[in-house]
């Protein structure tokens, strides 16, 4: 056996539309073909790769994180993107990874989604600094 990629990730959700707003009309997901298994979610593409399942459990356990601490995605556009996550009121920390590391320079922007999963996008070290940023 070997592994050959990251196929995808699987957050649940008490409330579905809420999470396909954030990463769809927010994050830019898209919605796709999805199994027609027996229980509501939605399968969230980027490009012609489905990455996000999400899963609608009617109560969520208090410990939203459990063992996985975060999903990470490469992005781009750093400064539009901390625009819409201000705009929409979610919190976010921007971190860079050091010059000498060996992704040098990665920004690092991380932000809870509507179910308290955490999110981290990477951009790459060539992205300007969002407006306003002193880190």
């Amino acid at each position: 056996m070997s592994v050959q990629g990251m196929n995808h990730f699987t957050v649940l959700s008490d409330d579905l539309e809420a999470t396909r707003k954030f990463y769809c009309d927010l994050l830019g997901f898209e919605v796709g073909d999805r199994p027609n298994f027996q229980f509501p979610g939605y399968w969230l593409w980027v490009g012609d790769q489905p990455i996000l399942h999400v899963i609608h459990r009617s109560q969520l356990h208090e410990h939203r994180a459990g063992v996985i601490d975060h999903m990470a995605f490469t992005a781009t556009d750093l400064p539009a993107t901390v625009v819409k996550l201000d705009n929409a009121k979610v919190k976010w920390e921007l971190r860079r990874l050091p010059a000498e590391s060996v992704r040098g320079g990665t920004w690092q922007l991380f932000f809870d989604d509507p179910h308290g999963g955490k999110v981290e996008f990477d951009f790459d070290k060539d992205e300007p600094a969002p407006a306003g940023f002193a880190g």
